[in-house]
């Protein structure tokens, strides 16, 4: 890790790897590239039909932001009405066992931090009761 004044590098705006995890930091694209890896090719009605609670506006962006970032595939078929499918490119596929990781160790640790949470809330009313 580069050191910058003491900081680390990465906590520059301008690293490249800050930038690549602003990516996932996001609510949507995680949930899209897992959706994807399980399902395969989706349209975009079916992936915001699956999803459920996504706005179109977002679902467009974080295609765009995926496509752009080179994570998915979108391919246009110019059929009457036009049909758009949506994929995972060979650089998305490598970043699914990275999300099931993440994922798996979620699960593990669901029960603790949900009471860790339980405890900080029942903490904070209790300073506030003061």
């Amino acid at each position: 890790m580069i050191k910058k004044n003491g900081r680390s590098g990465w906590v520059s705006e301008s690293c490249p790897i800050r930038q690549v995890l602003d990516r996932f930091g996001d609510k949507w694209s995680i949930l899209i590239v897992e959706l994807l890896s399980h399902e395969g090719k989706l349209r975009f009605s079916e992936i915001a039909q699956t999803i459920g609670d996504i706005s179109q506006k977002m679902l467009t962006v974080t295609l765009r932001s995926l496509e752009s970032d080179g994570l998915i595939t979108r391919h246009f078929y110019p059929e009457i009405p036009p049909r758009v499918e949506y994929e995972l490119s060979e650089l998305g596929k490598s970043l699914v066992p990275h999300i099931e990781q993440l994922t798996a160790w979620g699960q593990a640790n669901m029960q603790t931090i949900t009471e860790n949470r339980k405890r900080f809330e029942e903490k904070q009313q209790s300073k506030s009761a003061y």
